[in-house]
């Protein structure tokens, strides 16, 4: 059949494409700015006739009007396998769960054990060959799209056509249903004010990134503020090997930083898995020779950032404890954002020659009643362990940076100490003396 008359065949309206959804079915959404929210808005004014639909998604950034329109969830149940701002929300208001998932294993998790009776995602316009482009999602699109029973497919005309190593489209004829609508501009996320904490923070992983380094930058302020001094400084020639490309890449690559000359794996291109920013960025990344994109099965693999040279990886946590343990995901029981693609490259980045794998924080945290806590702690007790003390590389704040590779539990104690509030150091090192892990020659 001709591609074109195949698309028309299969294109209905949102309202007829969700009437194959039933009460029990597992749905997916799939991620970021491919949200279908013309399809979840259809979705949402069947909840009357629906019960215990479990739905799927990650950094979706709202309103999702299943669970706008449900608060008991009887109907849908929302579940997010990496939390935005918006989904901690719900997540607090006890209308979504978090599904625990390292991001390299999430494509694997869906073929192997999960179970997808409806993928619905938004998707650029058909091309003339057939093929739907997965453009901001394909990190993970495609093994989701595969799983499925039935495929539908929302065109938003807004998205950017980015190219890819593979896995980044679907064809028309792998599609079930089609669904076309106005769609308001994609969603932009102002890059937030540094302050002096995250400015101080930049300052001590700069001496650290080498000319001709790749980067990968994880999500929040901080790899913004790291890209906006790389920008400003002599260093030169950098590559793009990263889960996610933000806006901090744009910048990088306008200033003239990223060349991706020096790159071993697909020299001259910067690769990705998810992307979400500024328009500038969707501009930048849509159909440029200079961005690929692949699954995140590919490019969080620690077999494959190993093979950069000099690889850096920059993440946030919330907090660390005297051991090594790292927190980047929860205040206690409650849920944050995820783990993502941390640990993956935490351990790729150790793997490969000359690379360093920074995890930053700022050294204290203001509570709610304008108390003042450390977040290096003595010890966890019921927050989640993100990356193992095993696995732990440099950690920095505001006061430094230190580096726990093959050191000891004293040394780990009196490195992490040293980078702590000044405030608190004092009562770290008494508690550090009750758990064993303080030597008495240590420097205070």
């Amino acid at each position: 059949m001709n591609v074109l008359n195949e698309y028309n065949a299969k294109l209905t309206t949102a309202e007829e494409a969700v009437k194959v959804v039933k009460s029990g079915d597992w749905v997916d959404y799939v991620t970021n700015v491919c949200f279908p929210s013309l399809l979840d808005e259809a979705l949402s004014n069947r909840k009357d006739e629906l019960f215990d639909v479990k739905v799927r998604g990650n950094l979706i950034f709202g309103p999702i009007q299943i669970v706008e329109k449900d608060p008991t969830r009887e109907h849908f149940c929302y579940n997010s396998w990496h939390c935005s701002a918006y989904e901690r929300k719900l997540s607090d208001r006890g209308l979504c769960n978090y599904i625990p998932m390292v991001f390299r294993d999430c494509t694997e998790y869906y073929r192997v054990f999960l179970t997808v009776n409806v993928a619905m995602m938004a998707v650029p316009p058909m091309d003339k060959h057939g093929y739907f482009n997965l453009s901001c999602a394909t990190g993970v699109a495609k093994g989701i799209l595969e799983k499925a029973d039935v495929v539908i497919l929302e065109v938003n005309e807004n998205l950017p056509v980015i190219y890819g190593a593979f896995d980044e489209c679907i064809h028309i004829s792998e599609v079930n249903y089609v669904v076309e609508g106005d769609h308001p501009p994609l969603p932009e996320f102002p890059i937030e004010e540094s302050t002096a904490e995250d400015e101080a923070i930049a300052n001590a992983i700069l001496p650290y990134i080498k000319d001709g380094a790749a980067l990968q930058l994880g999500i929040g302020t901080m790899p913004n503020v790291i890209g906006r001094k790389i920008a400003e400084s002599d260093i030169k020639d950098l590559s793009m090997h990263t889960e996610l490309c933000s806006d901090a890449y744009y910048e990088l690559y306008a200033a003239g930083k990223i060349t991706n000359r020096q790159k071993r794996l697909f020299p001259g291109k910067g690769l990705t898995g998810i992307v979400f920013g500024s328009k500038n960025l969707y501009d930048w990344v849509d159909r440029n020779p200079e961005v690929l994109i692949a699954p995140l099965s590919y490019v969080n693999a620690p077999e494959h950032i190993a093979q950069l040279e000099n690889m850096v990886s920059i993440n946030n946590c919330i907090s660390v404890d005297l051991y090594g343990q790292v927190n980047a995901e929860s205040a206690g029981f409650r849920q944050i954002s995820g783990t993502g693609g941390q640990l993956d490259y935490l351990t790729g980045a150790s793997m490969a020659r000359g690379g360093k794998a920074f995890i930053c924080m700022e050294s204290t945290f203001v509570d709610k009643s304008g108390e003042r806590h450390s977040n290096i702690i003595p010890h966890f007790n019921g927050e989640i362990i993100t990356d193992p003390r095993s696995q732990t590389y440099f950690i920095v704040t505001e006061y430094g940076a230190v580096n726990l590779c093959g050191r000891s539990t004293w040394e780990r104690a009196e490195g992490l100490i040293s980078v702590a509030h000044p405030h608190f150091r004092e009562a770290l090192i008494r508690e550090a003396e009750k758990q064993g892990i303080w030597r008495y020659s240590n420097k205070r």
